[in-house]
């Protein structure tokens, strides 16, 4: 029998825990009902992606990069420890409940930037035992509080997007750092025995910036609209323009999670 990788196991057993967690048979009821909208939220998050202007490895590195350095995430050479806040995949892992024997041969092994999908109807936050992971109610966005999570890894098998990462150890000897032993970034480091995954980069929202990701891919040549970042709930916003104008498509959204990111194919 084939062995498979932490990371499989997580993914394939994430729809089922989603199940669990809104009480199979009500799932089509549930689930579904909560992701008309976010009640008294003042914004709502998005991120649209575009696949072909994304295919680009420079664009896939100056965003992986930027993560990287604006949120402390190590560099983990190890794939079973590695911790991913964004990363790339094959279009047809990425909606494999899309694919269908006409699919172009050219699409299936197009690699796809992927990353938290800030649900709506978030499973991860249902079943943290200390509410380590929360919806933010302003915004939507999926937080993190690595001082409450401790580490049962519960998020990561209800997460169908394979989204969250485990320090399985300490993380902060592989941050690089400069001359003088500084991080990167002032965001908080982690420690083993916590997960992590991305937040939108919320502290540079804060500051009124957009994540570094979306600021990376539009500063390269070639890269400007490949990352569009806006409010869901200002109908003049670009990403809300965007999903009016153009086909866009989200991942596994049978499940009912409502993702918050979506891609243009």
């Amino acid at each position: 029998m084939e062995k498979k990788s932490r990371r499989e196991f997580l993914r394939e057993t994430g729809a089922l825990a989603l199940g669990l967690g809104c009480g199979a048979p009500l799932v089509a009821t549930s689930c579904t009902s909560s992701i008309r909208g976010d009640a008294g939220a003042e914004r709502k998050w998005a991120m649209v992606i575009d696949v072909e202007k994304a295919k680009d490895p420079a664009v896939r590195k100056a965003c992986r990069e930027a993560c990287e350095r604006v949120n402390n995430v190590p560099s983990i050479p190890d794939p079973n420890e590695e911790i991913r806040w964004i990363w790339d995949e094959k279009y047809h892992d990425v909606f494999e409940d899309q694919i269908h024997d006409y699919t172009p041969a050219e699409l299936l092994d197009t690699p796809v930037l992927v990353l938290c999908n800030h649900c709506t109807n978030p499973p991860c936050v249902r079943v943290c035992p200390t509410q380590a992971t929360w919806k933010r109610e302003t915004d939507g966005i999926i937080m993190m509080d690595m001082h409450r999570c401790i580490g049962c890894r519960y998020c990561m098998a209800a997460c169908p997007y394979a989204a969250r990462s485990f320090n399985w150890r300490d993380p902060r000897p592989f941050v690089p750092t400069d001359a003088d032993g500084n991080f990167p970034s002032e965001f908080p480091t982690r420690t083993r025995g916590v997960v992590e995954k991305c937040n939108f980069c919320s502290h540079r929202l804060r500051d009124g910036l957009i994540p570094a990701c979306v600021e990376a891919a539009n500063e390269l040549p070639g890269g400007e609209g490949a990352l569009v970042f806006g409010d869901l709930m200002d109908p003049d916003s670009e990403v809300s323009r965007i999903l009016r104008e153009q086909r866009t498509i989200s991942r596994r959204v049978s499940l009912g999670t409502g993702p918050k990111v979506f891609y243009i194919v």
